[in-house]
């Protein structure tokens, strides 16, 4: 039990410190420590708990439950204050329910609860704690380095609150950690709201109009699931005196109508705090906040505890109209945000509704709920995880060393920045080449589902196609050399290295070693939880290790390649002029050669796509909760 509340002590102290001290070397230091101790812990965790199915922790509740208690007060004090100075009534009115839920629970049952373990470990949250440990303290190293940048080079004109920014990371971390812990459901809503404000926090780092506003949207849309979660709680111990999450999916996956309201109740929670349609627009608008930020949710925290509360239920859904309609949900998401990510220049936004898109699978195949649809979300969450995580980092040193983050910018990077940009390389390729890890689990996810509804087949086979679509384009710009090619990557701070290495080193030793994973972490827990397993066959697996060497080939064939490829000006039927990039065209005007991508706005624009998507899953959200009263 120690390393499990180390992992959720640790960084709450280191956390506290960054807080009170401002000098900025000692303030880096507590951090790479932290970082270190933090993902050496989770990797200690793996091991200790290495042959449990499922371990219980028994710790008295009493002290913890009254400083939690006084924290959702102060919590919930706090954004009503917010809600009220910058007019945001909507979220004063969800934070005011959500504390009236809890406030009678408490009066109600508060001295009755005996909850028998409030904390655990099993594989999904050894799993969630590795991507949290490893990850999560990979983008803090990076962002030592890029918040002094920001600051100091990109943004002197804002006050320098890296004390404040630092102090909600790694209380972000600490919240996830304790989510991914705890079986006593009112701890785990404690901690599900502590990464809310966390988010809202970060989202509105850079204090604008804009940078405000997107944060109460994003604390808007996740106080909906939040009250949810509240009345979950409540509606749970009234009818079945159960307060622990172990106990909820037990009953919910032998007679699933006993705990059919909670359950959805949760789920929806889960969807909103997943991003999915249609609540995809908070993820979409922190796009303002630091790339840092950007990572953090995309990747380890925020939106991986939405879909790991619904992997944790999909038990629970197996063969249920809740399970079919968190399914539809998941994939019309996919299909929709897919498709409008073909229409998108901005990096971060491909990347926003990537994020989107994949995460609409994992949910998908926790709506069905069946062990080959478990097994392939569990594995699209590490490679999504780890993926997403170094292209976003990516993106932040391009964004600050080009000046830009539209891709129509990154022309030459191959040849300006060539480590950075087979780093990106090899993300993209983790992304959706074969073997790689997405392509691996959408295989498995269209196995999954291809047998229970081939309209949801459907779905994952045209979505995957867009993904096909824009991650290609985005890596022609790339790879097209043209103009000055002076290289700058010398300006890179080690820190944002460090992790860009390691995340391009984790993402090839996952996808190299993804049978390991998978018989190590993903069947066992499938297993424990299902009474069977699933795997690939020894065949596949022979396929796609010999594909994956020669996929591997593909980034890495660009190391040195401005050191051993000649760059000389495109041919332009002797039009050139002294510049590569200008010509002499018709009626002798000089002309600046461009190479463009197609968006297609037309076809999959927001303005086109994003309404429907709203309203399908609208009427689908609309149905499940009809289903579940009736």
């Amino acid at each position: 039990m120690s390393t499990v509340l180390s992992l959720i002590v640790i960084p709450l102290i280191a956390a506290l410190m960054l807080l009170v001290i401002r000098h900025d070397k000692i303030r880096s230091g507590i951090i790479y420590v932290a970082s270190a101790i933090i993902a050496a812990m989770s990797v200690v965790l793996l091991f200790q708990y290495f042959n449990f199915d499922i371990a219980y922790f028994d710790i008295d509740e009493r002290i913890i439950d009254k400083v939690f208690l006084l924290a959702e007060i102060a919590i919930g004090l706090l954004i009503i204050f917010l809600g009220i100075k910058y007019k945001k009534f909507g979220v004063v009115v969800l934070c005011v329910v959500q504390m009236a839920i809890m406030f009678l629970f408490e009066i109600k049952y508060g001295h009755s609860l005996a909850p028998e373990h409030n904390l655990f470990v099993d594989r999904l949250s050894i799993i969630m704690a590795l991507i949290i440990g490893i990850i999560g303290s990979l983008i803090c190293v990076y962002a030592v380095g890029y918040m002094r940048e920001f600051h100091l080079h990109h943004h002197p004109e804002m006050k320098d609150k890296r004390g404040l920014f630092f102090f909600v990371v790694f209380l972000f971390l600490s919240a996830m950690f304790g989510l991914v812990f705890a079986n006593n459901l009112l701890w785990l809503f404690f901690f599900w709201e502590i990464t809310t404000l966390s988010s809202f926090i970060l989202i509105g780092y850079k204090g604008s109009k804009e940078s405000i506003n997107n944060s109460f949207r994003a604390l808007l849309m996740n106080l909906l699931g939040g009250v949810a979660f509240a009345a979950a709680i409540f509606y749970l111990f009234k009818t079945q005196g159960i307060i622990e999450l172990d106990k909820l999916t037990w009953i919910g996956s032998t007679t699933p109508m006993l705990v059919a309201i909670p359950v959805i109740l949760i789920a929806f929670a889960g969807i909103t705090k997943a991003a999915q349609m249609p609540f995809s627009s908070w993820l979409l608008g922190a796009m303002v906040a630091p790339t840092p930020v950007s990572a953090l949710l995309h990747s380890s925290t925020m939106v991986k505890a939405g879909v790991y509360i619904l992997l944790k239920l999909s038990v629970v859904f197996t063969a249920t109209t809740t399970g079919y309609c968190i399914a539809i949900i998941g994939g019309v998401t996919f299909l929709i945000t897919s498709f409008i990510a073909v229409s998108q220049s901005d990096a971060k936004k491909v990347l926003a509704y990537s994020t989107v898109a994949n995460l609409g699978l994992i949910v998908l195949c926790a709506g069905i709920g069946t062990t080959e649809a478990v097994w392939a979300g569990i594995l699209l969450l590490i490679f999504h995880a780890i993926s997403k995580c170094l292209l976003f980092l990516c993106v932040g040193v391009v964004e600050h060393k080009v000046g830009s983050r539209n891709i129509e910018n990154m022309d030459s990077l191959i040849a300006k920045m060539p480590h950075l940009a087979v780093i990106m390389l090899i993300g993209m390729a983790g992304m959706f080449l074969a073997p790689f890890g997405m392509l691996i689990s959408k295989w498995a996810v269209l196995v999954a589902i291809v047998h229970v509804n081939p309209v949801l087949a459907g779905l994952i086979a045209f979505g995957s196609a867009a993904t096909l679509f824009y991650w290609v384009k985005w890596m022609g710009k790339i790879l097209f050399v043209m103009g000055d090619n002076a290289n700058f990557e010398n300006t890179v701070s080690k820190s944002k290295w460090f992790s860009l290495y390691a995340l391009a080193g984790l993402t090839i030793a996952v996808c190299a070693f993804f049978p390991v994973v998978s018989s190590v972490l993903i069947q066992p827990h499938i297993f424990s939880v299902f009474g069977e397993a699933f795997s690939m066959t020894e065949g596949n697996l022979i396929i796609m290790s010999l594909m994956m060497g020669l996929v591997l080939l593909f980034p890495l064939t660009f190391l040195n390649y401005s050191k051993k490829v000649k760059l000389v000006p495109a041919y332009l039927a002797g039009a050139n002029l002294e510049k590569d990039d200008e010509f002499v065209g018709a009626m002798n005007v000089t002309k600046k050669l461009e190479l463009r991508n197609y968006y297609l706005e037309e076809f999959f624009g927001e303005h086109r796509l994003f309404g429907m998507g709203v309203a399908i899953t609208l009427v689908v959200l609309i149905v499940m909760f009809s289903a579940a009263v009736l």
